[in-house]
């Protein structure tokens, strides 16, 4: 254990600085494209297919996203959050914040590149990062580096804190054992990945927005109840982030830290994780995919992610302990920092139902998730497969992801988000690194994008016309532009 947390030590500190200076690059190179195209995201959300309804290939906008919610909306939004607020303080909630309008441009900029570089296999779209380092950069090793780090992070390390959580809260709220609640998980979840990837995309179109918008609702209830402490528990977020507070200004540098660690665990900005579902959409244009998955990052830690934490800040129900194992909050005594901080936070509200309401939602957010995790892992899959997926080796993807997700189900959580940690800082790296590259042809499709809106126009991509190379569907004779 104590190996897990030196070598997320090592990738996770200087990461940090990473994305938020990437991040506010991409702002200022973008011209704060996730400000000031706010209506066309909100347009774009409820758009069709370019190819009309009755296309086969490809999915709706909102169904993409849909399904990257789906692995964004998850343990990280209610338990994430929680574990800052014990590494961080309460200023966590703001450096979260920060990450999240800064990563709105990350994920802005590399949903566009893998809709650029997306392909069309046996009638599918498919893409994501391996499929947009190979044609972006021309580096095939490198993007199988990318796809094999895909696969090991979605369908080994990462499942493994969605379920643990599933069972954690399960037993909290019911004394169920995870042992019971976890082989219940394993079947259910078989049962999705076995029914192939309509049904992996019906299930996030249907339970994504049910489960955040009654999950939002319960908050602004909670809120609602203690009203009068609001204001102060927003100045003791400003405080602590900023280093005033007479508590916890003494942990800036950990606020900063967790607040951007957790955003970026949550939100998966610039790790990559949207770009698979991203590359899925019918479009007639990338910059159009790439504002429905910027508004993403606001759903995921603006919105459920701020409840959460206020909620929790708000009730007063969290305990703060430094890195050296210095006490500076002792609200809940002996209670472990996770989705047991929230389900007190509603226990404050409604007694004896909170617990059960958390763990209720925590099921749907991290269920969907896994679900979401094998759609990227398929897809990384197909990459390295070139002419489409072969059934064996599929096979063998789900068989893998059933028996982590029973594993995980019954092991220590500390093990299970420490090894999860290690799996999304090493697809980060990978990833951000590729985009220092990649930016130039996302800005080229945004300026060609400015000049159609400018113009009065629907904008239709073309390549030659915005000057990118290597993007071959949007050449082909299907393509929206052509159509």
């Amino acid at each position: 254990m104590e190996i897990l947390v030196t070598i997320n030590d090592w990738l996770w500190n200087p990461l940090v600085v990473l994305a938020l200076g990437l991040g506010l690059t991409l702002t200022v190179l973008t011209r704060g494209v996730q400000f000031r195209l706010l209506p066309d995201m909100l347009r774009q959300i409820r758009a069709g297919k370019s190819g009309g309804k009755d296309a086969t290939e490809g999915i709706s906008p909102f169904q993409a996203l849909a399904l990257t919610l789906s692995s964004r909306v998850g343990v990280g939004n209610i338990a994430g959050v929680a574990t800052a607020i014990a590494a961080g303080g309460p200023g966590a909630l703001f450096w979260m914040g920060v990450m999240a309008l800064l990563g709105s441009a990350l994920a802005f900029v590399e949903s566009t590149v893998a809709q650029i570089y997306k392909r069309k296999i046996d009638g599918r779209f498919w893409g994501g990062i391996p499929y947009y380092i190979e044609r972006g950069l021309g580096l095939k090793w490198l993007a199988v580096v990318a796809a094999v780090t895909t696969i090991a992070l979605y369908a080994v390390l990462a499942p493994g804190v969605q379920a643990n959580n599933i069972t954690a809260a399960i037993d909290t709220a019911t004394g169920v054992s995870p042992w019971i609640s976890g082989v219940a998980l394993t079947a259910v979840f078989a049962f999705v990945v076995f029914g192939g990837r309509k049904r992996v995309v019906g299930v996030a179109d249907i339970l994504v927005p049910v489960m955040a918008a009654g999950y939002i609702l319960a908050a602004v209830v909670v809120l609602a109840v203690h009203a009068t402490e609001i204001p102060g528990a927003v100045a003791l977020i400003l405080g602590s982030a900023f280093g005033v507070d007479s508590v916890f200004g003494g942990i800036v540098g950990a606020a900063v830290a967790w607040g951007v660690r957790r955003a970026m665990f949550s939100n998966v900005a610039g790790v990559g994780e949207g770009t698979y579902g991203s590359a899925a959409a019918d479009v007639s244009h990338p910059v159009k995919q790439g504002l429905v998955q910027a508004f993403s990052i606001y759903i995921d830690t603006l919105f459920v992610c701020m409840a959460t934490g206020l909620m929790i800040v708000v009730t007063g129900n969290y305990n703060v302990v430094t890195e050296d194992g210095q006490q500076l909050a002792d609200n809940l005594p002996g209670v472990e920092a996770g989705a047991a901080y929230t389900q007190a936070a509603v226990s404050s509200v409604a007694p004896g139902v909170g617990p059960v309401f958390v763990a209720v939602a925590i099921t749907l957010f991290a269920f969907t998730t896994l679900v979401a995790f094998y759609y990227i892992s398929e897809t990384a899959l197909t990459y390295l497969s070139r002419t489409g997926v072969r059934g064996g080796w599929v096979l063998a993807l789900r068989l893998v992801m059933i028996a982590v997700t029973m594993y995980a189900s019954v092991q220590s959580a500390d093990l299970i988000w420490a090894i999860g940690d290690v799996g999304y800082a090493s697809l980060a790296w990978v990833n951000m690194l590729c985009l220092l590259f990649l930016a130039k042809p996302a800005l080229r499709a945004l300026r060609d994008y400015d000049t159609q809106r400018k113009a009065g126009l629907d904008p239709t991509f073309d390549p030659e016309k915005a000057g990118i190379p290597g993007a071959d569907y949007w050449i082909g004779d299907d393509a929206p532009a052509r159509r």
